[in-house]
């Protein structure tokens, strides 16, 4: 198996992979500039990290100039502009003069503004006309169409909302309001999901770029290939422990995939697995690394504005869930194995704990920094900092596998273009935001959906009530029933919304209804980050299972069917801790009791339906087994103890009568 990461390799596939990415480059004196602005970038952000923030309307500004000018310079319009400078076209030089202008006009006259919110003046209007605009292009240029024009329909409301029939009609707005709302206060453009992004964001990014350059991410891979490698299976298991260490500090899905599965797919496929398969199993375990503590991509942080509590709450409520989703892919993995009958990786192949041990414990240093940090209460851009700084003198500074200055530029350089994008939708969605406090759009929002559900729940209500537990009654229905629809708006946004993105709407117009039905608001928050994520693993748009199955030369719908398959769990277990918030260890109203009961319940159940989904468990398993095994597990998975122990009366005989029928095969299944 080969052990070493082509980072020239992964980056190409990650620029082929995810539209955020794809940069052109400029030509001539302006690469040179380019690239130094892009570290200047990256400085200028460890710095306020570590010594402090200026004040916020200076901050925010300086990081939205710098993004949109950066923006318009490394991503080209898609259509023919005319003539061109240094290789980008004049229009976007003016585009970046433009959006700079229109940025830095707000800091330079704060205090003057300050008294016209409300009722600005034309150059008021013109400037934040003009910063719309320019954020609604950077948009599309970045994530293409659907996120603009989501955009461009809350414009709509926000202004004709005064023709809209029923309950979301309102009283409309007048430019002038509009303009000052979404431009000149901080519940518009520079509002928390921009905050967000400068203040947090930026330096986790960096933090994981810079750590996979100094050698961690292939730390990573060198243990869970000893951990793993041996076993039935073993790449694929490899693939899925290598990709939740990386998940942790990487955030993203498509960077894990390629990362990751440049290494594990060729060696999944020269062992046995088919093509496809072996795309999904890297797609399905990268598609952990948003919800994988301690950097969980830049919705957690964003929470954590939106929920006022600390990032370590969020990364506590994580932690089990993130597992239960690893543990669905690995028996699936496993099951996979043992039917085709796999091996694992021989001695030859495999690398020696000793030396792997000697030669990269130093790049965990940095990651148990941050991790420190955090923990200890500080805030997480400081964190992020001593992160930062530790990776910089540990990589500069070991002998053993030693960082040059030229790749810590490279990383700087990254981690900043890395950024780019996730700024862009930032200020969008905030534009969003914005257009729901303007017109009270988020209550109109919830109240339909509750309505809905609560029909739904009615009408279904009659043909359950025999069922003897709390899913039978009009409450527990309703619940189920908003719960469902969110979902099914998340995974339909999300197929073309960035998650970040994504998660800013629904959080502001879903989580509410929710909320209202008595589930805690760490809970609701986390269900639609959980189910934005799906996007990644869901067809048509299932950007890591396609990165997948580009580096596995296999068909990518084929290979996202899969994917979804083996993430399974991670579309269940949303419900459960929605349900029971215990499994969330900081919810209110936790008990240890509760949490043990729903946490061995539910992994029982994560078992259960990897084995249904399989076909496999001590040996083949036929329709007849695997169907009522299926509906047992989703039980199992579901809150209660009554469904539990109705679940395990199923799941027990199910599985015994499946253990002796190996028994007299002669099959060993779920030893290695």
């Amino acid at each position: 198996m080969k052990r070493e990461i082509d980072a020239d390799r992964a980056a190409e596939l990650e620029r082929h992979y995810d539209s955020e990415l794809a940069f052109r480059e400029p030509a001539g004196l302006l690469k040179p500039l380019a690239s130094l602005v892009l570290v200047a970038l990256s400085v200028y952000q460890i710095y306020t990290a570590g010594f402090g923030l200026p004040p916020e309307h200076w901050h925010n500004a300086t990081y939205l100039a710098a993004v949109l000018a950066l923006v318009f310079l490394f991503f080209d319009a898609r259509v023919p502009l005319g003539p061109s400078l240094g290789g980008v076209a004049i229009v976007d030089w003016l585009l970046v003069a433009l959006a700079v202008a229109a940025v830095l006009y707000l800091p330079l006259n704060f205090d003057v503004l300050t008294f016209r919110i409300g009722v600005p003046n034309t150059w008021d209007l013109v400037m934040g006309i003009a910063l719309i605009v320019v954020v609604l292009e950077a948009t599309r240029r970045t994530m293409g169409l659907v996120l603009p024009i989501i955009v461009l329909v809350f414009i709509a409301y926000g202004l004709y909302g005064n023709h809209v029939p029923g309950v979301l009609a309102h009283p409309g707005a007048t430019v002038e309001n509009f303009v000052s709302q979404i431009y000149m206060t901080q519940e518009g453009i520079f509002g928390i999901p921009l905050k967000v992004v400068a203040t947090f964001v930026f330096h986790f990014v960096l933090f994981g770029t810079i750590a996979t350059k100094m050698g961690l991410g292939q730390f990573f891979i060198d243990v869970a290939t000893v951990i793993a490698g041996r076993f039935p299976g073993g790449p694929a298991k490899v693939s899925v422990v290598a990709s939740a260490f990386f998940g942790s500090i990487s955030g993203s899905s498509i960077a894990n995939t390629v990362t990751t599965g440049s290494l594990t797919i060729p060696a999944m496929k020269r062992i046995g697995y088919r093509p496809h398969f072996a795309g999904a199993v890297e797609a399905a375990a990268s598609a952990g690394g948003q919800i994988t503590p301690p950097i969980m991509g830049a919705a957690a942080f964003v929470m954590t504005e939106f929920l006022g509590v600390p990032y370590t709450t969020i990364i506590t409520a994580a932690l089990v869930p993130a597992a239960m989703h690893y543990l669905g892919v690995l028996i699936q993995v496993h099951l996979e194995a043992k039917r085709e009958g796999l091996r694992g990786l021989t001695d030859d192949e495999m690398p020696r704990l000793g030396p792997v041990l000697w030669r990269g414990w130093p790049t965990v240093i940095p990651l148990v920094i941050l991790v420190a940090t955090i923990m200890q209460g500080y805030t997480p851009y400081l964190a992020a900092f001593n992160g930062i700084i530790a990776c910089i003198v540990v990589g500069l500074l070991n002998p053993l596998q030693r960082m040059t200055l030229r790749e810590l530029w490279e990383a700087l350089e990254t981690g900043a273009k890395y950024a780019l994008a996730v700024g862009v939708a930032a200020a969008a969605v905030g534009i969003v935001v914005g257009v729901i406090t303007l017109t009270g759009a988020a209550f109109r929002l919830s109240f339909m959906v509750t309505q809905a559900a609560q029909n739904v729940a009615g009408s279904v209500l009659p043909l359950l009530s025999w069922l003897p537990f709390e899913l039978a009654s009009l409450q527990g229905l309703a619940l189920f029933f908003t719960l469902v629809f969110v979902a099914l708006t998340c995974i339909a946004m999300g197929a073309g919304v960035p998650t970040t993105a994504l998660y800013i709407v629904l959080a502001a117009i879903a989580a509410p209804a929710v909320t209202q039905l008595g589930v805690p608001a760490i809970a609701a928050h986390l269900f639609i980050f959980y189910y934005g994520l799906l996007a990644d693993l869901t067809p048509p748009v299932c950007v890591a299972a396609y990165a997948a199955a580009g580096i596995a030369g296999a068909n990518p719908f084929r290979t996202g069917l899969t994917a979804f398959r083996l993430g399974s769990a991670k579309a269940l277990v949303p419900f459960v801790f929605a349900y029971s918030p215990a499994m969330l260890i900081v919810a209110p109203g936790f008990a240890w009791g509760d949490f043990l009961l729903v946490t061995i319940s539910c992994a029982v159940g994560v078992c259960a339906l990897g084995a249904a989904l399989t076909g496999y468990a001590f040996a083949p398993m036929g329709w007849l087994a695997r169907a009522p095994l299926l509906a047992a597990s989703v039980l199992m998975i579901a809150p209660g103890t009554t469904p539990t122990l109705i679940g395990l009366a199923v799941v027990v005989p199910v599985l015994a009568a499946n253990w002796f029928a190996a028994r007299r095969r002669g099959v060993q299944a779920f030893s290695g």
